[in-house]
């Protein structure tokens, strides 16, 4: 590769190169953070290449060469994965100033000392979660999330709607983390659809009764242990152009619902033209969980609140994503993550030109509306400013009328800390978070030696039920031979 020119790059020493961009995209710091955007030094490509490596599994993909701050010295996916410090790591430095608050949470008490603070970090593979949970109790894990079979016994709710730890963590020094993700989880239309598409003001009724009638709150509650906020549009909080304020449409509203399905001509769930009952299509792909028959149920409940029959057509995932390519699907269910922290990654799912069907691209509900495209191009690659916030406000006015989507609802993860681990700041997005971590080694040693006393007691009850069974035997025993000897 090193014979060939890669326009648009220059190699100015041998730890900085430059990159020419067309024209402004501010997103491309982001990309520049991804791992696949690392800088690969030549040599070590060249050393995985040689003759005999590969056919040993000794690759790049295996062993990869880096200059962050851990290397990773053994990997067994199937087993344990260990890194250890990179000593020689460039110099790099706690921050020395944060966010309002930082200061009183203790975030900043090693500001400005040298990064990475940990020698070793150990991932160990747990396919089960029961002893999973179990050695984090007894402190052989630093830290935890909390699975839904475990959830009602760690956390439990307050008088004044908060949430706090069962008493036995809180006696550990457990702290609980909560971490808005920068994802949502929504229900999509597909616009291409005859009777749930279109721009119609009746279509667009239609979609709005069903969003209306769509309970979000609960379904966090049933499904996720509320691990979720109701989305107020496509953008999550903490990226620019987030909405504190509820979208009218993310607010549960029943009454409303009836009232705009009867507007579109379905009084009652019942087609005014035909005289028949409204039916509708899920897609749904099938992952093997076994919520997954309550979810779907959920679902078709909250369309029967407005007489309308749906009808869940559950597929394995290869099958579920021909139907979207194909724009087969009515109604289906997904969600996105954040590839990069900027609204132009949330928005772009409505761009006409990434549609599914067309282009191939993540508009899966294949929305397309010229105001919205025109206010998208000139959002897209602009700064964050004013200027750009009125954009995005105008582009989610838009979205709001047309409810290609019902919005569903943001994800949060709870993350339990045991008292030697650190406090952080939770980053969901972010794959350089370890090197900010802290533990103290010689508390860990300490309070699992203390969680984990060995239990002593059984054994005398042991020795003593031994010796009453046995006793008994022996003395019989005893007297037999005796009575032998006797008798002869």
């Amino acid at each position: 590769m090193r014979d060939y020119e890669l326009q648009g790059v220059r190699l100015i020493d041998n730890y900085t190169y430059e990159i020419d961009i067309k024209g402004k995209y501010p997103q491309f710091k982001y990309w520049l953070a991804m791992p696949f955007f690392a800088a690969m030094p030549w040599e070590a490509i060249k050393l995985y290449a040689q003759p005999g490596f590969l056919e040993s599994n000794i690759s790049i993909d295996w062993y990869p060469v880096g200059t962050g701050p851990y290397y990773l010295a053994e990997n067994n996916p199937e087993r344990r994965m260990i890194m250890l410090r990179n000593q020689n790591y460039h110099p790099d430095y706690y921050p020395l100033v944060g966010e309002p608050g930082d200061v009183e949470d203790g975030l900043l008490t090693v500001a400005g000392q040298r990064l990475p603070f940990i020698d070793q970090i150990v991932f160990s593979l747990e396919k089960e979660s029961i002893p999973y949970w179990d050695k984090f109790l007894q402190g052989y894990y630093d830290r935890s999330g909390i699975s839904s079979d475990t959830f009602n016994s760690v956390i439990s709710g307050t008088s004044n709607g908060g949430i706090q730890l069962s008493p036995e963590l809180l006696a550990r020094n457990i702290r609980l983390s909560i971490a808005d993700i920068l994802s949502i989880v929504y229900w999509g239309f597909n616009m291409l659809d005859d009777t749930v598409g279109g721009y119609t003001e009746q279509a667009r009724k239609l979609r709005q009764a069903i969003s209306l009638a769509f309970d979000v709150e609960e379904y966090i509650t049933i499904f996720t242990n509320g691990r979720g906020t109701v989305a107020t549009g496509p953008i999550p909080k903490g990226i620019f152009g987030y909405q504190d304020e509820q979208n009218s449409l993310s607010i549960y509203n029943l009454q409303l619902a009836k009232k705009l399905l009867a507007e579109a001509g379905y009084p009652n769930g019942i087609n005014a033209k035909t005289g028949q009952p409204l039916q509708l299509y899920f897609e749904a792909f099938s992952s093997g969980d076994p919520d997954e028959k309550a979810r779907f149920g959920w679902i078709q409940k909250q369309l029967a609140k407005l007489n309308i029959e749906l009808i869940i057509r559950a597929t394995d995932y290869n099958r579920f994503k021909e139907k979207m390519d194909n724009g087969d699907a009515q109604m289906y269910m997904w969600a996105w993550g954040a590839d990069y922290p900027d609204p132009e990654n949330f928005l772009f799912m409505f761009y006409s030109k990434n549609a599914t069907v067309k282009h191939g691209g993540e508009n899966g509900s294949n929305y397309s509306n010229p105001q919205f495209d025109a206010l998208f191009e000139k959002f897209k690659d602009m700064e964050d400013t004013p200027e750009r916030l009125a954009l995005i406000q105008q582009m989610l006015q838009i979205l709001k009328h047309d409810a290609p989507w019902i919005w569903g609802y943001f994800p949060q993860a709870y993350t339990l800390s045991n008292p030697w681990a650190a406090k952080g700041k939770p980053m969901t997005i972010g794959n350089n978070a370890f090197k900010y971590s802290r533990v103290d080694g010689k508390l860990r040693a300490k309070l699992q030696l203390q969680w984990n006393k060995p239990i002593i007691w059984p054994v005398p009850l042991l020795i003593l039920t031994l010796i009453i069974i046995i006793c008994p035997a022996f003395i019989a025993y005893k007297r037999r031979e005796t009575a032998t000897a006797e008798k002869i």
